[in-house]
């Protein structure tokens, strides 16, 4: 069985239109797959932060200097981890932006 490794890259961006647009037209113009895309806004920051599901590969660093370079992205995070541990961690995030 070929099991691929995911990663999550967490993203704080400001929030208005055209941000997720910019971020997906990135990878999809590098030909790198988003596995899943989560985006959760900040309270009262006019900010969100973008969890990004991605396998990892050879590419990821490089992926990760672009999205820094993009006008909209204040913080690009790659969470360490793999599998089930992500998304659980995913799930907890999620909740914790939430409130």
């Amino acid at each position: 069985m070929n099991k691929h490794i995911n990663r999550i890259i967490e993203l704080k961006v400001n929030n208005h239109a055209g941000v997720m647009s910019h971020i997906t037209g990135l990878f999809s113009r590098r030909n790198f797959n988003l596995e899943g895309i989560l985006c959760v806004p900040l309270k009262n920051s006019g900010q969100s932060r973008i969890y990004l599901i991605v396998r990892h590969d050879a590419n990821i660093e490089q992926i990760i200097k672009q999205l820094q370079k993009l006008y909209d992205v204040r913080k690009v995070f790659l969470l360490t981890g793999s599998g089930d541990s992500l998304m659980l961690k995913m799930a907890r995030l999620f909740k914790a932006d939430k409130n």
